[in-house]
């Protein structure tokens, strides 16, 4: 059983920058895809970012591609969501997901999953 433990989350100016971290436990952190994914108040959990095992390949929503950057630090099993040019949209809880699967947007490819972190962007 894979625990993941979000951290870093806060209230943060439009335009100002956050770094989320998530630890990961449990299971074989270098073996797994790591994703980042986010929820607003009455809005579904939607894909910002994923990394495969090596960090070598991303995948970025659209919506966030050049402001945020995903990263990994195997050795330390954590993942990090580097958030930089914050928009008030971006104001969201924000989840780190473990997959086993190939690298994916999908909700459904993520085997396990964070508590949140919030994130709330002023305007």
């Amino acid at each position: 059983q894979v625990r993941l433990v979000e951290s870093g989350g806060g209230l943060v100016q439009a335009g100002g920058s956050l770094r989320l971290s998530c630890a990961a436990s449990g299971g074989t952190f270098s073996s797994y895809v790591m994703g980042w994914f986010r929820q607003a108040p009455g809005k579904e959990r939607e894909f910002v970012a994923a990394i495969n095992w090596s960090g070598g390949s991303r995948l970025y929503a659209d919506s966030v591609k050049g402001r945020f950057s995903v990263s990994r630090d195997n050795a330390k099993n954590l993942v990090y969501l580097q958030m930089n040019s914050l928009k008030p949209e971006d104001t969201a809880v924000y989840y780190c997901a473990a997959s086993l699967r190939r690298l994916a947007a999908a909700l459904s490819a993520y085997n396990y999953w964070g508590r949140g972190t919030q994130v709330t962007v002023s305007s």
